[in-house]
């Protein structure tokens, strides 16, 4: 017993997570319409990333949770912590009190980390010069609720290995213009930035490339909807029909399906989402979505939906388009929906990160707490791995000798 009690409980826990979860290791990216293998792509963390990896994948996992996960992660860290100063009796409530503070203040620090702290990130990389990553879904502070220029826009696009990326302002196109003007030429050179606006159809939101650049007419005059006669009128030529990508789409069906050249309706339906309100509900419809779209030919996109906080991105969009990196900026653009007409379901490819996945099931998601780190542990780098046991045994070992100092005096 008295060894138990000179035990590390909490490194020797962390050190055996490690090393059992690295016997089921699995990618850290896979293909969200099938969840199957991504054979041409893959992960890159710079060493930055790698040396701080316990923050770098907690505040990570942390920005891709669903709102629900958020909640049942905070639950059940919450509980835990009850039931371990319950096991402290000797403590007093002044102990206790003080306890619990810090535990409250470690719960913003870390969520305030989470969104504002900048740091390292994890992006997407391919050894195929045709592969093009794109972000159909992004926002700047010319949106009503987006908190960053268009250039901080643009290099956290750049960090996340994207080589385009939408802005698609509420409303908008003030920004995507600004950014635009300032585009790589040729497109290899950089992030190249697209015009797109977030608009809504039906109620449901839905993004529309070149909104006012070709395609004049298609929106209220407030921008705030799609106006239909004018997005009829403005597809009545084939090849040059308007691109609607249908946003975290809500009520599925409500919203029809592009049904070839020369007709009016969705050509792309966005599979993967970054906002906690939206991220958890597209996972769970991830099967009906993707049969949606198969069964209407329409392309399947991620969007970020970044809208200022936050380092990591929950997916990329990947198109096959030979000679876009010597192509202006413009003509990219023109491809990309080109090939979004004609190759519909089979013109994308989404890759997804992997983090815990509780589907419609509420028992899964009450158990966040225990899913959401295994999942993460599971995704690690061997060289994450080595770095996660330096900073446990680091992180103790200082603490031991303070103790110990203290103990002396």
């Amino acid at each position: 017993m008295n060894f138990l009690r000179r035990v590390p409980i909490w490194p020797s826990l962390i050190t055996l997570v490690v090393i059992l979860t690295s016997a089921m290791a699995v990618s850290p990216i896979f293909d969200a319409a099938n969840r199957g293998a991504v054979v041409d792509a893959f992960l890159e963390v710079p060493l930055g990333y790698v040396v701080i990896a316990p923050v770098s994948n907690v505040l990570d996992t942390l920005t891709l949770l669903s709102a629900n996960q958020h909640f049942a992660v905070f639950a059940g860290s919450l509980a835990i912590f009850i039931f371990v100063r319950t096991l402290k009796r000797d403590a007093g409530a002044k102990a206790h009190a003080i306890a619990s503070v810090v535990f409250l203040c470690g719960v913003v620090a870390t969520y305030a980390a989470m969104a504002y702290l900048p740091r390292p990130m994890a992006a997407l990389r391919s050894n195929n010069d045709a592969v093009l990553k794109i972000d159909f879904h992004s926002h700047t502070d010319a949106s009503h609720d987006g908190h960053q220029d268009v250039e901080t826009l643009r290099e956290w696009h750049r960090k996340a290995g994207y080589d385009v990326a939408y802005v698609t302002d509420h409303a908008s196109v003030a920004g995507a213009e600004r950014g635009m003007a300032n585009n790589p030429n040729p497109a290899g050179e950089g992030v190249t930035l697209l015009q797109g606006i977030e608009t809504t159809w039906s109620g449901e939101h839905v993004t529309i490339p070149n909104v006012e650049r070709v395609y004049r007419g298609v929106l209220t005059p407030t921008r705030g909807d799609v106006d239909t006669a004018g997005l009829r009128i403005a597809g009545f030529v084939p090849g040059l029909e308007p691109v609607v990508i249908w946003n975290h789409p809500r009520t599925l069906g409500m919203l029809p399906p592009a049904t070839g050249p020369g007709t009016m309706g969705v050509r792309a339906m966005e599979i993967v989402n970054g906002a906690p309100k939206d991220a958890g509900r597209l996972r769970a419809s991830r099967d009906q979505i993707a049969t949606m779209a198969q069964g209407g030919n329409v392309a399947l996109t991620a969007g970020s939906d970044n809208h200022g906080f936050g380092y990591a991105t929950p997916g990329w969009t990947l198109m096959m388009i030979r000679g876009w990196r010597g192509a202006t900026g413009e003509a990219v653009g023109l491809k990309i929906e080109q090939v979004i007409r004609e190759g519909g379901f089979k013109a994308t490819r989404v890759v997804e990160r992997r983090v815990a996945d509780p589907g419609n099931s509420k028992a899964r998601t009450a158990v966040s707490v225990l899913t959401v780190p295994w999942t993460m542990f599971t995704t690690l780098s061997n060289d994450e791995r080595l770095w996660w046991l330096i900073w446990t045994w680091l992180l103790w070992s200082g603490a031991w000798f303070v103790q110990r100092r203290r103990s002396a005096r």
